[in-house]
C-alpha cells in the first residue's frame, strides 16, 4: 500500500493508501468519526462508520490530539472536502499516545500564552500555511537573483564595525577584543560586489532596539543586494521588480494557503501591477502635516507616518531625498543638494511599514571619509571598507530587505511574529 501526503491524496482517488501524520481534531455523528489527520502538507479527514469496525472506532474514538499515527485506508472524492477527497478509513496504527493532553486547544487563546508554547502553537491552524509560504518567498528571493546573473555569497554575522550606529548593537567580548552581532552584511556586499559584479545574501541579522510594535523583533531574517555600476534609478527599477515577483510567486504558488489565510490575492495583484509611486521625503513632511500629524522637518517617519502614507497611495510607495541627518554614512548625496542622499525606504501598502531601505553608495573616498567625520565615526576600523574606493571604485547601488516584513503583507496577518517561526523580541527568549 503506497505511503502518500496529503497535498498528494487527490490524485490517488479510488487507490488504497497509507498516510502517516498527527491527528488534529475528531468529531463524531452518532455512529460515524471523523478524524482530521495533518501531515505538515495539509489535513485529511478520515471516515469510519461503527458499522465497518467496531475495534477500530472505539480505538479510534478515544485518541488524544496530536497522536502520531499512520491510517490506512481508500481515497474517494468529495467536493465539500479543501483538498477534493477524503480516506474511507480501514486501518490504523499509532506511532505515540501524547502523555499530556495537548496544550493549544482550537479556540482563541492569549498572544502570550502561543508565544510560550511556540514550539507547539506552530503544528495548530494559520501557522502551517504561514510558514510554508515564508518557503516560498525565501525561494523566490533566491530565484529572482539567480535568474539575473547575480552571485549568492555572504556576510559575517560577527563584526568589529557597526553599519548603522552602535546604539543599536549587540555587543560582546570576542577574545578580549569588543565584537557586534551584524545588523547587515551590506558593507561586506560591497566588497564582494566589487569582485562579482551583482551579488546577493539571505542571513541573520541583529537590532538591539527596545521596540514593542508589531513590525519589530530583535533577530531576522534580512536579504540584501548590492550592485556595481548600479546607480539610484536601477536601484529602484531593481527593488520594485523584486517585490512584485515575491508576490507573484506565491499566488501563483501557494494560493491554496493564502485562502486558508482569507488574504485577498487580487488585491494584492492589483497592487503590484503598476509601477510604484514615487515622493519626496520633504513633501511627505507636507502632507502629514496637513492631516494633523506632528512630525517637524528633519524627524524620520514612524508607524504613524507610514500607516498614513500607505493608506493615502494603497500600493507599495518608494520615499526619497532624505535629509542627510537621519540617514547612514555610506549613502551617496543627491547631486541636486547635499543636505538629501540618494535613496529611498518603500513602504508598504495597508499599514504594513517600511518593507526595503535601499540607497546608492557613495563612491568617492574622500566624500565618503568627510560623511565619516560629520556622523563621527572613527575612520580606522572602517580602512577595509574605505579600500574599496582607493582600488577601482564605481558607482554602485543596494537595498536590504525584511523578509518577515514583506511576509507579514502578503500574507495579511497583525503581527510580524506570527511569520517567524520562533520570534526574538525584547521580552521573549523562548522557546
Amino acid at each position: 500500500m503506497p505511503i502518500v501526503t496529503v497535498d498528494a491524496a487527490s490524485r490517488h482517488l479510488g487507490e488504497s493508501v497509507t498516510l502517516q501524520g498527527w491527528l488534529y481534531n475528531r468529531r463524531s455523528s452518532g455512529k460515524i468519526l471523523f478524524l482530521q489527520v495533518r501531515d505538515g502538507t495539509g489535513v485529511i479527514q478520515a471516515v469510519l462508520s461503527e458499522s465497518d469496525d467496531a475495534d477500530l472506532f472505539a480505538m479510534a474514538s478515544e485518541l488524544p490530539r496530536e497522536t502520531s499515527l499512520r491510517v490506512r485506508g481508500t481515497l474517494r472524492e468529495d467536493a465539500r472536502a479543501p483538498i477534493g477527497c477524503e480516506l474511507q478509513l480501514e486501518g490504523l496504527e499509532i506511532v505515540h499516545r501524547p502523555t499530556k493532553d495537548f496544550p493549544i486547544e482550537l479556540k482563541e487563546q492569549t498572544p502570550a500564552y502561543l508565544m510560550d508554547h511556540r514550539h507547539l502553537w506552530i503544528r495548530t491552524g494559520r501557522q502551517i500555511p504561514l510558514l510554508r509560504i515564508r518557503d516560498t518567498v525565501f525561494r523566490a528571493f533566491r530565484a529572482f537573483f539567480h535568474e539575473r546573473g547575480f552571485v549568492a555569497t555572504e556576510a559575517p554575522i560577527l563584526t568589529g564595525t557597526s553599519v548603522e550606529g552602535t546604539t543599536t548593537l549587540f555587543e560582546l567580548d570576542y577574545f578580549g577584543d569588543r565584537a557586534y552581532l551584524g545588523q547587515s552584511g551590506q558593507l561586506y556586499l560591497e566588497a564582494t560586489a566589487m569582485a562579482l559584479g551583482k551579488v546577493y545574501w539571505l542571513g541573520p541579522a541583529f537590532r538591539a532596539e527596545k521596540s514593542k510594535t508589531r513590525n519589530h523583533v530583535t533577530e531576522f531574517w534580512i536579504a540584501e543586494a548590492e550592485m556595481a555600476f548600479v546607480e539610484h534609478d536601477e536601484n529602484l527599477k531593481i527593488q520594485e521588480d523584486l517585490v512584485r515577483y515575491l508576490v507573484e510567486a506565491t499566488i501563483a504558488e501557494r494560493s491554496a494557503e493564502l485562502a486558508l489565510l482569507e488574504r485577498d490575492t487580487e488585491l494584492l495583484k492589483t497592487q503590484v501591477a503598476e509601477p510604484f509611486p514615487r515622493i519626496d521625503y520633504a513633501e511627505v513632511i507636507e502632507w502629514l502635516r496637513s492631516e494633523g500629524h506632528e512630525i517637524e522637518f528633519g524627524s524620520d517617519l514612524g508607524a504613524p507616518h507610514e500607516e498614513a502614507l500607505s493608506v493615502r497611495f494603497g500600493v507599495p510607495v518608494f520615499v526619497e531625498r532624505f535629509p542627510k541627518t537621519i540617514k547612514p554614512f555610506y549613502m551617496k548625496r543627491h547631486p541636486d543638494n547635499d543636505g538629501f542622499v540618494l535613496g529611498a525606504d518603500l513602504i508598504g501598502p495597508e499599514g504594513y511599514g517600511e518593507l526595503i531601505g535601499g540607497s546608492q553608495r557613495e563612491d568617492d573616498l574622500d566624500a565618503l571619509v568627510a560623511h565619516m567625520e560629520e556622523a563621527g565615526l572613527p575612520t580606522e576600523p572602517y580602512q577595509w571598507y574605505l579600500d574599496l574606493r582607493r582600488y577601482g571604485s564605481v558607482p554602485h547601488s543596494g537595498f536590504g530587505m525584511g523578509l518577515a516584513r514583506v511576509l507579514r503583507w502578503i500574507c495579511g496577518v497583525p503581527h510580524i511574529r506570527e511569520v517567524i517561526p520562533f520570534a526574538r523580541q525584547i521580552n521573549r527568549l523562548y522557546p
